[in-house]
């Protein structure tokens, strides 16, 4: 599935060690606005990183820094700019490789696929399957694309299918602020 000329990794901080000689040539880093910076790279080739702070959040509250539009736009220009330099292996993480590096993926992947919202998805299982990519952060992204809800509707689908998959973490989401995420027929 060619949706992005390059290889994408996905992983949380723990796996971070896992990828030193993976031949990573470029990272996409989204923590918390207060995590400390790992220490993982020392040990990676050299490779061009971005870093983005932000926390896991979908709605505005007190004393989080919620993902905004201008994140979104910053990661359509982290893939505008993709397309021009040579790029073999991208590496997202976040804190736990679950929701904000794997809506980053999506974003990047749906770019320059209009109408292959599903195979993003499809292929986002194969590479990351216990993923709940941040729903905030693709409404956001449907809107910057023109994608009149596809993206977003592709999304769900995707999060029932991780539910049924892996109802412990359904469970989890629906005890707190992502509840709405959850899909009501899970149930």
């Amino acid at each position: 599935m060619n949706l992005v000329p390059y290889r994408i990794t996905i992983c949380g901080l723990a796996e971070l060690c896992r990828h030193n000689d993976a031949g990573i040539t470029h990272v996409l880093t989204i923590l918390d606005p207060d995590w400390p910076d790992p220490n993982d790279f020392r040990a990676y080739a050299p490779h061009r990183r971005t870093v983005w702070r932000f926390h896991d959040v979908i709605s505005e509250q007190a004393g989080m820094v919620v993902p905004q539009a201008a994140h979104v736009a910053e990661i359509l220009e982290f893939g505008r700019k993709a397309q021009d330099e040579p790029m073999d292996h991208l590496l997202v993480h976040c804190h736990m490789g679950i929701s904000r590096s794997t809506a980053t993926a999506i974003i990047l992947m749906a770019q320059f696929n209009q109408g292959r919202e599903g195979e993003a998805f499809d292929h986002l299982w194969n590479i990351r399957p216990r993923s709940w990519p941040n729903s905030r952060m693709l409404g956001l992204a449907d809107s910057a694309l023109g994608r009149r809800g596809r993206l977003v509707e592709a999304m769900r689908e995707h999060h029932t299918r991780v539910a049924r998959t892996y109802p412990d973490l359904a469970a989890a989401l629906s005890m707190g602020e992502r509840a709405g995420e959850v899909p009501h027929d899970f149930w």
